[in-house]
């Protein structure tokens, strides 16, 4: 259960990918005076070294946010993002990534508020010390799945979970399907970020037909896939379901992800998806 540790991945295509999408939520929340919440249920170690010998090890890191890091003319967004990366990295070189509870904190307001969980026996520590004396944050030895029962509602009446399992145990879908079940009950209203890996097709299709019957007004899907779904073994994209989304998020992702793409495809094949799997009418 315990086996999986994020720094051999950090800053890859998979966190760049899901991190763009998260601080355009944070920003949409921003939109509006009112106070929000955030429940990030899988928090991780909250900030990674890239020169540690985990990162350089694999060096995933190379394939995602340096090659963001190092390309000019980006969009606002994407531009946003890398400012957000580049406050972590006092100096012009790429030294560390932030995991989700960072980038969370670092955008939080006054009134904003964040509860970050993590089980992991090793990765709890790391985040409790990165996160110490930090405003408006708590954080929570727990299981992100338990933390949705007893953290929803918030008092605030807006906000976001974000949910980033590591998916290294058999079931994840049925869990994250039971858990949308649940956050229906309790916040039907509260904005829902959901990432999964593709490794094959047909589980997340799967997931997106079981998620499509799911009782909200509007559930986006977004996808970046940097190679054929049929190649042989290892990750070849992942997406993001988004539950309420911001409004005009879908068209903003149509223009952000293929500029993703092109900076992080390894070959010729990539592809990105942004469609409803749910759709209010009008």
């Amino acid at each position: 259960m315990f086996g999986y540790r994020h720094a051999f991945h950090a800053g890859n295509f998979a966190d760049v990918f899901k991190h763009v999408i998260l601080v355009q939520l944070l920003r949409a929340l921003h939109k509006k005076e009112k106070p929000f919440f955030v429940l990030d249920t899988h928090a991780g170690a909250g900030l990674y070294n890239l020169r540690s010998p985990e990162a350089q090890k694999v060096g995933e890191y190379r394939h995602g946010i340096a090659r963001l890091w190092d390309t000019g003319n980006l969009s606002p967004e994407l531009k946003d993002y890398r400012e957000q990366i580049a406050a972590f990295n006092p100096t012009e070189k790429l030294g560390a990534y932030p995991g989700s509870p960072r980038l969370i904190q670092r955008l939080l307001r006054a009134e904003d508020r964040l509860v970050a969980c993590e089980p992991h026996p090793s990765e709890f520590p790391i985040l409790q010390a990165e996160m110490s004396g930090a405003r408006n944050v708590s954080v929570l030895r727990m299981d992100g799945y338990e933390a949705l029962k007893a953290h929803l509602p918030p008092k605030e009446s807006r906000g976001l979970v974000f949910m980033d399992p590591s998916f290294e145990m058999d079931g994840e879908f049925d869990r994250l399907k039971s858990a949308l079940r649940l956050m229906q009950q309790r916040w039907r209203h509260g904005m829902v970020a959901i990432w999964y890996p593709i490794l094959h097709r047909a589980p997340s299709e799967r997931f997106h037909a079981a998620v499509g019957q799911q009782d909200y007004p509007e559930i986006l899907c977004a996808e970046l896939g940097l190679q054929p779904y049929d190649s042989p073994q290892g990750m070849h994209g992942c997406g993001v379901i988004i539950v309420n989304p911001p409004w005009q998020l879908d068209s903003t992702l149509k223009r952000l992800l293929p500029e993703l793409l092109e900076i992080l495809k390894t070959g010729t094949q990539g592809q990105t998806r942004v469609e409803w799997l749910v759709k209010q009418a009008g």
